[in-house]
């Protein structure tokens, strides 16, 4: 089976299993104060994970619902990632912009330290759909990044004050960026927010947003759509510039144009 169109269809079909969850009733709870999960997470995971145990037995899932229960990363050659809604605070509130995420990697290595167990290895599928607004995102290792069949690649902007930009606040920790948001506000032509990691990141391969940065993140919020901005052609790291670590917090990207000056400016705060 094609990895690849294994996993479009995947996240697409729970992109119904949501719409469908909406219809009848949203179940709302918290994980944390600020932190909500609903039915359609839920069922989402639950079906995502159902159908990956199904056709590739031999690999393991990290998902974000699950891993709350768990607190473990699971240790095997292939690791799926996925995030059944990311958005969920937009999806409660009846806002459209809210994605399912899912990633394969294949993985190098896991480490353990005293704190917690992260992974090395290389995204080589990643599909970001937006359920809402019809539209898919995915991209393969070295084989370029899609929307909705079509071929896409980063904006041209080489100017910071031409420049369209989004970024994130962490749940409970909004604080953490506000230094930064202060300081990049005034030096581009907008900066917006919109609650989605994983759509912020594909709207950086398509050209709609020029940079994007966030801390306190996990791997199921950047792992697919890190995959599908690499491929459009964008250059994504942390906010220092160095490699990035999915299990690292933080992540800058951009169409490539832009990302020295904007590493520039982080390094001063």
């Amino acid at each position: 089976m094609n990895l690849l169109q294994f996993t479009i269809d995947l996240a697409e079909k729970a992109g119904k299993i949501i719409l469908e969850t909406e219809k009848k009733h949203i179940k709302i709870t918290k994980k944390a104060k600020y932190d909500l999960v609903t039915n359609a997470d839920k069922a989402s995971e639950k079906f995502i994970m159902e159908q990956i145990k199904k056709h590739y037995p031999n690999h393991e899932i990290l998902s974000e619902e699950d891993f709350f229960k768990n607190k473990q990363i699971p240790n095997a050659e292939y690791v799926w990632i996925i995030d059944p809604l990311d958005g969920t605070t937009n999806f409660a509130h009846g806002l459209p912009i809210f994605s399912i995420s899912i990633a394969l990697v294949h993985t190098k290595k896991i480490k353990s330290s005293k704190n917690f167990e992260y992974m090395h290895g290389e995204i080589i599928v990643g599909v970001v759909h937006a359920p809402k607004m019809h539209e898919t995102f995915y991209a393969a290792k070295n084989k370029g990044a899609y929307l909705n069949g079509k071929r896409i690649r980063t904006s041209a902007v080489k100017n910071l004050e031409n420049a369209l930009m989004v970024t994130g606040f962490p749940v409970g920790h909004k604080n953490v960026n506000v230094e930064h948001f202060t300081k990049m506000l005034p030096k581009c032509q907008a900066l917006r927010r919109l609650g989605s990691a994983a759509l912020d990141l594909c709207y950086i391969a398509c050209g709609r947003f020029d940079s994007y940065w966030e801390f306190r993140l996990k791997a199921w919020d950047i792992a697919a759509g890190s995959l599908i901005a690499e491929e459009a052609g964008g250059i994504v790291t942390d906010t220092n510039g160095k490699t990035l670590d999915l299990f690292g917090q933080d992540i800058l990207a951009t169409n490539g144009f832009l990302h020295k000056e904007v590493v520039k400016i982080f390094s001063k705060l």
